[in-house]
């Protein structure tokens, strides 16, 4: 991959996007992790007012002040972005009031993070006349359905999307990222026991990119035993995940229902 020709098509798109939409910018959440730094970075680079937000939900130190490293890094290297902090444990909290006790299982609460999250973003943005940039990359949006539906699925648009992560780190040296983000093991932050991807999902990110290869180029070679493996936690959560992947189903009603 010609990172450099990768990063500038993109920064044209993302500008060429906003002007056709007649807004200002982007609004983009910071995790602390690759792709929020390179989304952040992209959007940075087309000279279009950028606001990067932290939103720490019951954040472990060290994603939160990674975060605020890359916001740092990209104020001193960009005269257009802008960055805020939105603290958004008290809310957290005070939904968890107001559910019943047995709605609020492990999962259910994750999810709800990201969800909050997604509303704040959509806050900054409706105000400032921004678009949410999301950050998902090839193998989270359209291999096995990593993320929340309706929370870091929520966005605009996606300008990593068309990018195995793999090349998102390729493009993250192309543009300088900090190195505490470079070598970060990638998590969503979602869990207050600090599991990495890897962990929730069984498998790394080359080997599912692998495997959304192997299938999307019709290969059939033989398998060792864990791509084997692989090749089933990667079908398993394709499958459970179409969901969140496909559009929303729409109940068609027959005309002539319609018509009598």
């Amino acid at each position: 991959m010609n990172s450099k020709l990768v990063a500038t098509h993109i920064v044209n798109w993302l500008k060429n996007y906003s002007d056709a939409s007649k807004t200002n910018g982007f609004v983009i959440g910071i995790s602390g992790g690759i792709d929020s730094a390179v989304t952040s970075t992209l959007c940075a680079l087309t000279g279009k007012r950028v606001i990067v937000l932290n939103m720490p939900i019951r954040q472990f130190k060290n994603e939160f002040d990674r975060g605020n490293e890359h916001i740092n890094w990209l104020k001193t290297n960009f005269t257009n972005v802008e960055n805020d902090t939105v603290e958004l444990t008290p809310v957290l909290e005070s939904f968890e009031k107001a559910l019943p006790a047995n709605t609020q299982d492990f999962l259910t609460m994750a999810n709800t993070r990201a969800r909050l999250r997604m509303t704040t973003l959509y806050a900054f943005a409706t105000h400032h006349k921004l678009l949410v940039a999301g950050t998902g990359n090839k193998v989270e949006d359209f291999g096995v359905g990593f993320y929340t539906k309706y929370g870091d699925g929520g966005v605009d648009l996606s300008p990593i999307a068309d990018l195995y992560k793999t090349e998102v780190y390729a493009l993250a040296k192309e543009l300088g990222v900090v190195n505490s983000i470079l070598t970060a093991p990638p998590t969503d932050g979602l869990f207050a026991d600090g599991r990495t991807d890897e962990d929730q999902i069984g498998a790394t990110y080359p080997e599912l990119e692998w495997a959304m290869a192997y299938i999307e180029n019709n290969e059939n070679y033989a398998l060792t035993q864990r791509q084997t493996q692989v090749m089933e936690i990667y079908k398993a959560r394709n499958r459970a995940n179409k969901h969140k992947m496909d559009p929303i189903p729409v109940c068609q009603i027959p005309k002539e229902f319609k018509n009598n």
